[in-house]
């Protein structure tokens, strides 16, 4: 019977937190990717305030991230977690009405949700004592992540073709009802003893911040001037230039099932293999002939978007403790909120000095330093990096 209820307890937290995965991450995209399409061809942003209206979200989910969801309990987590998913639903609205002021507003607000929603499943996925399923569930919301990101920037192609991006926002007002419906039933942790006391100073919390720093530095500059990119070089229209999202994340949940089905217990090499995809597509940019190479190269940036995201998360479920694993995982959201914060606007300042082609090359310096110094720091560590030997899929990544 104990068996039984285990199993039941398990389909309930993987459908709970797929439905919920989806709600939120192809909203997230959506807002984040479309914003600076509104700001910029109906409300007539300049590239640099395009990237200051982006890092406005980031720097408003990194301040709920960093410093709030840390210090909260996890009853007054949930409470805010369902207020989050509702209060979304009224930030699409106001998206849909947005001129040159209010647009800065809904912007912040959608930060301070997202902020409150990202860490918290996050750490729903891992709560399972049992290391063999946690890490199933957290390769499932992984995969989650990707079939969200493969639907939700099919859908919104679709409607580009069919209306503007402001009609966007309210045809995604479902998806979010749905969310917030299913952040009902989401679970959070029980425990008394929740900490965030040296967390800062964990080797996994800082393996997976260096790993995520080696793709998610290109990655933020791309999901804010990917369609500006295309639209600029290629001439393009704005539906034709999103598509390449959609070439992008079908690659990435591809990468996410073959980690699922065919996984090692050592990370060294699909790392390596992930690092340098990377290093090579950017330094690719300024050649880039015509779109369909451009949607090549994409596809192939789908590689380590797959994988960099699961490997890190997996190395904080298993550095940490269930006390510490949500101050772990709102730190590494928090920091993920300052690179998607300071990277376009920084990247938006530089594109209008040297152009999209020259800024995607300067790019390439953090993403090798960083990579240097995680295998420089952590390469040995038998945590992380164990033999390269192949597990059952039920201790997948």
């Amino acid at each position: 019977m104990r068996i039984k209820n285990n199993n039941v307890n398990y389909i309930y937290m993987v459908i709970t937190i797929l439905v919920m995965t989806f709600s939120m991450r192809a909203t997230n995209n959506m807002v984040i990717t479309t914003t600076p399409l509104l700001a910029k061809i109906d409300l007539h942003f300049s590239e640099f305030y395009v990237g200051i209206i982006s890092t406005l979200i980031y720097l408003f989910m990194f301040v709920v991230t960093f410093y709030i969801n840390p210090r909260l309990n996890h009853k007054l987590r949930r409470r805010l977690f369902i207020t989050a998913n509702a209060a979304l639903i009224f930030v699409l609205l106001s998206y849909f009405f947005a001129d040159a002021i209010t647009i800065w507003l809904s912007s912040a607000i959608a930060g301070l949700a997202y902020g409150i929603m990202l860490p918290n499943l996050i750490t729903s996925s891992s709560l399972l004592k049992d290391q063999k399923q946690r890490e199933r569930l957290i390769s499932l919301y992984s995969v989650g992540l990707s079939l969200s990101l493969i639907l939700g920037p099919s859908i919104e192609y679709y409607l580009l073709t069919i209306v503007d991006y402001r009609y966007v926002f309210l045809f995604f007002i479902p998806a979010v009802f749905a969310g917030f419906i299913t952040s009902l039933f989401i679970k959070f942790p029980e425990t008394k003893n929740e900490t965030r006391k040296n967390v800062l100073k964990n080797d996994g919390l800082k393996a997976a911040m260096l790993t995520i720093t080696t793709y998610n530095i290109p990655f933020a500059a791309l999901s804010i001037f990917l369609t500006l990119f295309a639209i600029s070089r290629f001439h393009v229209s704005g539906s034709v230039a999103y598509s390449p999202y959609i070439y992008f994340f079908s690659v990435s949940l591809a990468t996410r099932l073959m980690m699922m089905l065919r996984p090692f217990k050592s990370i060294r090499l699909p790392l390596i293999f992930s690092i340098a995809i990377t290093g090579i597509v950017l330094s690719l940019f300024p050649f880039i002939p015509d779109f369909t190479a451009f949607i090549v190269l994409m596809m192939l940036l789908g590689i380590p978007h797959g994988s960099i995201f699961p490997i890190s998360t997996i190395m904080i479920s298993r550095g940490t403790t269930l006390e510490q694993r949500n101050a772990a995982n709102s730190y590494f959201m928090g920091y993920n909120n300052i690179l998607f914060m300071i990277v376009p606007l920084i990247f938006g300042y530089i594109v209008g000095i040297i152009g999209y082609e020259n800024s995607f090359l300067v790019l390439l310096i953090p993403v090798i330093i960083s990579g240097i110094y995680l295998f420089k720091i952590y390469g040995e560590n038998k945590m992380f990096f164990p033999g390269n030997k192949k597990i059952s899929a039920s201790k997948s990544l």
